[in-house]
C-alpha cells in the first residue's frame, strides 16, 4: 500500500503545480483570445486546443524528442546546468501543462467573452487604466470561469496517463503517478490494489463533475 500512497501524493503535487501554472499562463492567453481581432486568433486557438484531439502518446513522443539530450530544449536545459527534463518531475510538469492547457484556457476565454463590452466601456469612461480594468472589473466578473478552469485543469492532470508515461516513465516516488500505478497493478494481476486506486479515481471524477454541475451559476 505504501507505493500507492506515494503515487497519490505525487499525483496531487503534480496536479497542484500544473493548475497554478496554467492559471498564470492561461489567463493572458484566454484574455487575448477573447478580445483580439487578429488573424492569428484562429491559429493560436487551434494550437491551444490541439491536445483535445491529439493522441497523448503523440504529444509525449514529440516532447520526448524536444526535451531529450539531442533536442533543442534539451540542449538549452543542459547548457543551463539543469540536465534533461524527461523522466523527472519537472518534465512531468511541462508535459502536463501543455496537455491540460485547453481545459483551463477555454473556460477562461468563455468567461471573458461573456463579460461583454459594457462593463469595460464603463471602466474606460471612468478613466481606469487597462490593467486596472482587467484586475478590478474583468477578473471579478470572470470568477466562475476561473473556478471551472481550476477544477477541470486539476482533474485532467490527475487523470493523465499517456503523456506522463511517455515523459516520466515509471520511476517510484519520482514520476510514477496514480494512473501509471493502476497500470502496474493490472499488469501484475494485483486486482485488489487496482480496484482501490481505480475506485478512488472514479469517485474523484464523479465529485469533480458533481461540483461543476452543482455550483455552475449558469446551469438551467
Amino acid at each position: 500500500m505504501q507505493p500507492d500512497l506515494g503515487a497519490v501524493r505525487l499525483t496531487l503535487e503534480l496536479a497542484t503545480v500544473v493548475t497554478v501554472l496554467l492559471l498564470f499562463i492561461g489567463t493572458p492567453i484566454a484574455w487575448w483570445l477573447a478580445r483580439t481581432r487578429s488573424r492569428l486568433k484562429s491559429f493560436i486557438g487551434a494550437m491551444v486546443a490541439l491536445p483535445l484531439v491529439l493522441p497523448p502518446t503523440v504529444l509525449g513522443f514529440y516532447l520526448l524528442l524536444l526535451m531529450g539530450p539531442n533536442g533543442p530544449i534539451g540542449n538549452i536545459t543542459q547548457s543551463l546546468g539543469l540536465g534533461i527534463l524527461p523522466f523527472t518531475f519537472s518534465g512531468l510538469v511541462v508535459a502536463s501543462t501543455l496537455y491540460s492547457m485547453p481545459f483551463v484556457v477555454q473556460p477562461l476565454q468563455n468567461a471573458f467573452e461573456a463579460i461583454g463590452e459594457r462593463p469595460l466601456e464603463v471602466a474606460a469612461t471612468l478613466r481606469a487604466p487597462p490593467l486596472d480594468t482587467f484586475f478590478s472589473v474583468a477578473l471579478p466578473l470572470a470568477k466562475p470561469g476561473f473556478i471551472t478552469a481550476a477544477i477541470l485543469g486539476f482533474a485532467h492532470t490527475v487523470g493523465e496517463f499517456g503523456v506522463v508515461l511517455m515523459i516520466g516513465g515509471n520511476i517510484p516516488d519520482r514520476t510514477r503517478v496514480v494512473s501509471v500505478e493502476i497500470y502496474n497493478h493490472v499488469e501484475a494481476l494485483e486486482y485488489a490494489q487496482a480496484h482501490w486506486l481505480a475506485g478512488g479515481m472514479l469517485a474523484f471524477s464523479f465529485l469533480v463533475l458533481f461540483a461543476l454541475y452543482s455550483f455552475n451559476p449558469n446551469r438551467k
